[in-house]
């Protein structure tokens, strides 16, 4: 599933990941796009208070593009 957050601006970004979660399967992987900076630390912290696995990371010219494996707590 790929999930374009592009142009939206915090808490945006989390909260349309958050939803889209639960239309992934348990141990699916969601792409998702985003433009705003501060997703880089909010994407982090959400995986991280949600258990799910943010397994890569990365910058593609003004696109934060990440990678999050859906997992539940």
């Amino acid at each position: 599933m790929v999930l374009d957050a592009r142009g939206l601006m915090c808490p945006m970004p989390v909260l349309k990941t958050k939803k889209a979660l639960r239309d992934v399967p348990q141990g699916g992987v969601i792409k998702v796009m985003a433009t705003d900076p501060g997703s880089v630390a909010d994407m982090k912290a959400f995986c991280d208070m949600t258990g799910n696995i943010l397994l890569s990371s990365v910058v593609e010219g003004d696109v934060f593009v990440y990678h999050i494996e859906h997992r539940q707590k």
